[in-house]
Order: C-alpha cells, then structure tokens, then sequence
C-alpha cells in the first residue's frame, strides 16, 4: 500500500517543535522572573549628597542612588531653598539595590561606617539642618534593621551617635545636575577654577575634610577610604 504524503506535515512538525521551545524558553523565564528578588530601596542623610552617591554607588548589588531630599514639609523644593533652611529637608540619597546581593542590614553597616554619626549639627564642612544625618525606614522591619546596625555602630566607636532612625516621608530628586556630579566631565566655574564636575567634587571632597575625620573616627572599618 502506498503511503500517502501529506504535503504540510513537515511545516506542522517544525511548527510544533517550535511551539515547544517556546514553552520551554517562556516557563523558564517566568519562573526566573518569580523568583527574582525585587529591587528594594534604602534612604539615607549622610550629609553633601554627592558624596553618599558617589560612596555607594561602589557597593556590589546596588543599582542606582539619586541624589534628593526628604524629611521636610516642602513639597518639591530646590536645592536654594533646602540649603537656606526653613524646609526641614535633609540632603538625601534613595539607594536601590538588589537584595539577593547586598542586604538592608549591610547597607546600613555601611551607611554608618561612611559618615560621622557623633556629630548632630551637619557633615564635616556642611554644617546646618539640611546636612545632618539621618535614617528613613519605610517599616516596622527596616527600623529594627536600622536600630540594630546603629547600637552596633555604637558599640563599635565607643561613643554615643546622634544620627536618628526616622519614618520615611516623600522623597523628592534633586535638580538633573546634582545627579552623579560625581563622574560628570561638563565643565563648572568653581573656586579653583574651571575644572569638570568630576574633578571639582574630588577637590571639594579632600577640602571639607570628609574622608580625613572619617578615618579617624573608623580606622580600617571605613568602607570607601583606601
């Protein structure tokens, strides 16, 4: 007996075979999608935002850090109006970051260990309200976290720390040209002349004394001084 070809088999086999990859590649991807730890995020005052940027944008498993401020009752200010005082804002910085990689807990053994937490008036050379530290706990959880990592601090410097655990309230984001001033090569007027952002960061870094009283306070437990 003759057996009789049906013209679009073939097409009907790799149609199905595709069909199954497809399944296979879709199942694996939402399965890793379900168990892929959503980015969290962790807001710190640690004075001159641009430097808790820079530090922690350093850190493995953080994502991004925007510079901006929280803590006042000012909706949307701007940098002239927080710096004048009168907004309750603190200088701040949102830290996303994955938690499969870097925990809350870790951040906030970080965060302490990068600032002066002994010091309530400001931060080094930034002295005023908008540039004291802070804490932002979005929640029974994080305030434990953050109390803990604050009372080991604590036990750690040998002396009292001033740095508050406060509920979180809006964050706004600072201007675009706060924003990774850090590593930014657009040229500024500054006081040492034209130099890029960049470069006059680093200047004012190493001039308002932050990494030299960070030293002294932490020693070798300093994170981001080398």
């Amino acid at each position: 007996m003759n057996h009789i070809v049906n013209p679009s088999q073939p097409f009907q086999s790799v149609k199905a075979v595709i069909l199954a990859v497809a399944i296979i590649v879709g199942f694996g991807v939402n399965f890793g999608a379900g168990h892929a730890a959503p980015v969290k995020k962790a807001v710190v005052a640690g004075g001159c935002f641009w430097c808790v940027e820079a530090d922690f944008e350093k850190v493995d498993g953080v994502r991004e850090v925007v510079s901006g401020y929280t803590g006042g009752t000012v909706a949307n200010p701007s940098y002239k109006q927080v710096t004048r005082g009168g907004t309750g804002h603190y200088e701040a910085a949102e830290i996303a970051y994955d938690p499969d990689q870097v925990s809350y807990a870790e951040l906030m053994d970080l965060f302490f260990r990068s600032i002066d937490p002994t010091d309530a008036g400001g931060q080094f050379c930034d002295r005023g309200n908008s540039y004291r530290t802070a804490i932002f706990v979005s929640d029974p959880a994080q305030r434990a976290i953050a109390e803990a990592a604050k009372a080991r601090a604590e036990e750690a410097l040998g002396q009292k720390i001033v740095t508050p655990i406060l509920d979180s309230k809006a964050f706004y984001e600072a201007e675009a040209y706060h924003q990774d001033y850090y590593r930014k090569d657009d040229l500024v007027l500054t006081r040492f002349g034209v130099r890029t952002k960049a470069e006059a960061y680093a200047r004012y870094r190493e001039a308002c004394g932050r990494d030299q009283r960070v030293r002294a306070l932490w020693g070798r437990d300093a994170p981001f001084i080398h």
